[in-house]
């Protein structure tokens, strides 16, 4: 990022190479529609290169990134909010699947695809400034102080964030598990 903001252009190929999946995987986790997160992955680059010069030289680029996909996916929001063309569906990276064997002998796959919709569920539900702390210090791993900087927010702030949509989280993990339970007990009479 560094030779990028200082006018190397070739460097934008390296960046985008190594940034990209990074920064699509985060619009993934925020829009939970993976033909949207392609969009906006271009958008933020395209924005990534017009803000390149006031890139603080030796600053991580990483959180940068984050914080310029946030508001393009922002904008994007808006952009939908002020047409009233809200969505009323999502497209889940897997379609949620109900356990067909609940005698223990599922497929683990299965399951993960399973809780994965569950948390992709609960995490479309959270408001949308929940959903981006918490996507961003336990999916893409950033620290409290790198998210506070991508949010905008204090650290304390960022805490809180991310405490409410865990219990929201853990909630539905909790619901889908009794759920699960439930079934199991039906199948064996």
């Amino acid at each position: 990022m560094d030779r990028f903001a200082r006018g190397d252009d070739a460097a934008l190929a390296e960046l985008y190479r190594l940034g990209a999946p990074r920064v699509r995987a985060f619009l993934a986790r925020l829009c939970s529609d993976l033909a949207l997160a392609d969009d906006l992955t271009q958008d933020a680059f395209l924005r990534i290169h017009a803000a390149r010069g006031r890139f603080a030289a030796g600053a991580p680029a990483m959180p940068w990134m984050f914080a310029i996909a946030r508001n393009s996916y922002r904008d994007f929001l808006r952009r939908e909010h002020v047409r009233r063309e809200h969505r009323n569906t999502t497209v889940l990276f897997s379609a949620p699947q109900r356990l067909d064997r609940p005698d223990g002998g599922g497929d683990r796959a299965l399951i993960a695809r399973q809780m994965l919709g569950v948390v992709q569920r609960a995490l479309m539900a959270l408001p949308v400034r929940q959903r981006e702390a918490f996507v961003l210090m336990r999916f893409e791993g950033l620290s409290l102080v790198e998210a506070a900087h991508v949010l905008g927010a204090s650290e304390a702030a960022v805490k809180i964030l991310v405490h409410r949509a865990y219990v929201v989280v853990r909630a539905a993990i909790d619901k889908q598990d009794q759920a699960d339970a439930l079934a199991g007990k039906a199948g064996e009479r």
